[in-house]
């Protein structure tokens, strides 16, 4: 099982209808649930939550060539989500093959047809959003 917040997967919808028709590939990160405020959280603390992005750099000619994202320590990263404008809710030969994969097509909606978590291998995952946050940080 995958665990994505809503708010974050709101803000990938977002990104992605923004920039259709265009590609959207951004990584995205995790939170233990039990360090999530909100009510509901109904999983074991230590889960892993995807509760943030990294914005993407739509001026790196390197990401636009090969796709990968070098401004982000693969450490920090422990995702993907790409957007697909005119293809199919599945993973591409082009799309970085990070633990997880987040897909989403168009209409840009959060529901089944439009918005799926994969595995590196492209086989898709049963995801739960999740109504809850991550803890506020200060820079």
């Amino acid at each position: 099982m995958v665990y994505i917040t809503r708010a974050l997967a709101d803000v990938l919808l977002d990104l992605a209808s923004d920039a259709d028709p265009d590609r959207v590939t951004t990584g995205v990160s995790v939170t233990p649930a039990g360090e999530l405020e909100g009510t509901g959280i109904d999983v074991p603390p230590e889960t892993p939550v995807f509760t943030d992005f990294y914005l993407p750099d739509p001026g790196n000619a390197v990401n636009a060539v090969f796709g990968v994202d070098l401004s982000t320590p693969a450490r920090q990263a422990q995702g993907q989500f790409v957007s697909h404008p005119i293809r199919e809710l599945e993973v591409t030969r082009r799309d970085d093959l990070a633990e997880v994969v987040f897909i989403a097509v168009p209409p840009w909606d959060l529901d089944e047809r439009s918005f799926a978590a994969f595995d590196r291998r492209g086989e898709r995952q049963p995801l739960e959003v999740i109504d809850a946050s991550p803890p506020e940080q200060s820079l």
